[in-house]
């Protein structure tokens, strides 16, 4: 479960009177920044990692210190104008408690908030591998009262998107594709206006192209993920149309053939890059400037799981973009262009 989960921890009184500052980022990187589509934002997944000492934060802090005290300098990194709060999909959080995330942060800066699970599993998740049914399973009214209402009052503005994450789910639990694309259909119809949705599947049966005319329907944004239980992101790319979305999202989670917990342990403390994936890194670029081609807003929410270290994942991914920008579209076939010179270790530091 996300360290997030302790937003007022009971820490030590003398663990509490650490503060946490941001990490002074070195001037290419603040180049990079000023040379970024005001459009996009980069995020992580969530900021409460010891191990981004000097990469984000000016100190080691505990991951309780950095729950409750380090967004706001998370939030000071140039590159860092969005996060991930994925403790949300354990738990709605209240409106007050958005609130108070949403005062340490910037007016240009985005949440992208995950619903509650109990809306995206078709079976209690907390059943302990008994199979019994959720009657919380795609509910309007829930995810109205308990998510959407709590997001909108409590973040206001700074609410990017509301995600509903779907793991991976057999189709004959839900009574086929067709069965659960038009249930799908019908819940995100009865979401209240206002806010921006998005869908995350981890099921390939369900990326169809009846699933992108829902989506077209309703106002709701396919999210983009790499996930191994995932359709590759080159199939969603060619079926989801990046520059149709109402905004782009895309979450680079976990690396193909990789768990969960064998990527934890193999990337802890996560701060460098262990398994780079420069064809996945060049085909989120192009993915995100074909949308702002499109004037399209666009967020990439980054995983320690994906490379090794979330932060570092997407300071590669912004010279990756900065780099095209300049340069002009890359060719269709070019899909790792070297950005750093000979000799540039991927764990080195920023």
């Amino acid at each position: 479960m996300d360290a997030q989960l302790g937003l007022f921890p009971d820490a030590p009184d003398a663990e509490r009177s650490v503060a946490v500052g941001p990490a002074e980022p070195p001037a290419r990187l603040r180049d990079v920044a000023s040379k970024l589509p005001s459009g996009l934002r980069l995020g992580t997944s969530s900021w409460t990692f010891p191990g981004w000492q000097g990469v984000v934060y000016d100190r080691r802090a505990s991951q309780s210190v950095l729950a409750s005290d380090g967004l706001a300098a998370y939030a000071a990194h140039p590159l860092l104008r969005a996060v991930g709060l994925d403790r949300t999909y354990y738990r709605p959080m209240t409106a007050a408690d958005l609130r108070a995330y949403a005062e340490d942060v910037p007016a240009n800066f985005r949440f992208v908030v995950k619903a509650d699970r109990l809306l995206t599993s078709p079976v209690d998740p907390d059943g302990a591998g008994v199979r019994t049914p959720n009657p919380r399973f795609l509910d309007a009214t829930y995810a109205t009262e308990e998510v959407v209402g709590p997001v909108a009052e409590g973040l206001g503005a700074k609410a990017g998107l509301v995600v509903f994450q779907f793991s991976p789910i057999s189709p004959r639990i839900v009574g086929g594709r067709g069965a659960f694309l038009e249930r799908l259909h019908r819940f995100l119809g009865a979401l209240p206006q206002g806010l921006a949705y998005a869908v995350e599947l981890r099921t390939a049966a369900f990326l169809t192209e009846e699933y992108t005319r829902i989506l077209e329907a309703t106002g709701a944004a396919h999210c983009f993920n790499v996930h191994p239980a995932m359709a590759s992101l080159a199939r969603q790319v060619a079926l989801v149309q990046p520059f149709s979305q109402p905004v782009l999202l895309v979450r680079w989670m976990l690396g193909a053939g990789q768990e969960y917990e064998a990527a934890r342990d193999r990337y802890a403390p996560f701060d460098r890059l262990v398994d780079e994936d420069p064809t996945t890194r060049a085909l989120i670029a192009r993915t995100v400037l074909d949308a702002l081609l499109g004037e399209r807003e666009a967020i990439v929410i980054a995983n320690n799981k994906a490379e090794g270290s979330a932060p570092l994942t997407l300071f590669r991914l912004a010279e990756h973009i900065a780099s095209w920008r300049a340069a002009g579209a890359p060719a269709a076939d070019d899909h790792t262009p070297s950005l750093h010179p000979a000799g540039d270790s991927p764990t080195v530091r920023p």
